[in-house]
């Protein structure tokens, strides 16, 4: 376990020319303004937003991509570990983009095929930013594309499954932003 947590966090301190050799790129026209809006805050523990998950696009990814998966991460939570926002995959590879509010919890709103993991808060889904106050965190939002169509994450803890994203990724792309309360 900790050998898989230990590669996941690993994969954020890789190179950005992963992503740039192969031209894939991610935004957000949500956050384009390099800011959480209330909307896309968590809505428990003393946050008060809408906990939808922000829409995305991304371009280019390189040939032999066969699925797609996002992951949402804190490195600055004080667990040592950081903290898992949002983990899908399965993404169909015809895909360019995610609508808000794709990490409901109920997963309808996610594409055919997609699946998504439980958060480090315990719930499915996408959990927004909720630091503690005065402690302002990075999140950091990472776009594989992946040479498997069916990534085997059935019963996984978030940083298991993007610890096995890893050996798939024929590129990466990521954008980070930055919140406090």
């Amino acid at each position: 376990m900790i050998r898989l947590i230990a590669l996941a966090l690993l994969s954020f301190l890789l190179p950005a020319s992963l992503a740039e050799a192969a031209g894939l790129r991610l935004a957000s026209p949500d956050l384009a303004a390099g800011q959480f809006a209330p909307r896309f805050i968590y809505d428990q523990s003393g946050c008060g937003g809408g906990n939808l998950s922000p829409a995305l696009a991304w371009s280019d990814p390189p040939a032999g991509t066969k699925s797609f998966a996002v992951t949402v991460f804190d490195p600055d939570a004080p667990t040592g570990r950081g903290w898992w926002h949002w983990v899908v995959y399965d993404i169909p590879a015809s895909l360019r983009a995610l609508p808000q509010d794709a990490g409901a919890a109920s997963g309808a709103n996610l594409p055919q095929g997609a699946r998504q993991t439980a958060n480090d808060f315990g719930g499915p889904g996408y959990g927004g930013p909720c630091p503690p106050p005065g402690s302002p965190h990075r999140y950091v939002f990472t776009l594989y594309a992946l040479d498997d169509d069916a990534i085997a994450a059935s019963g996984s803890g978030p940083a298991e499954v993007a610890a096995g994203l890893e050996p798939h990724a024929l590129a990466k792309a990521s954008f980070t932003i930055s919140y406090g309360r």
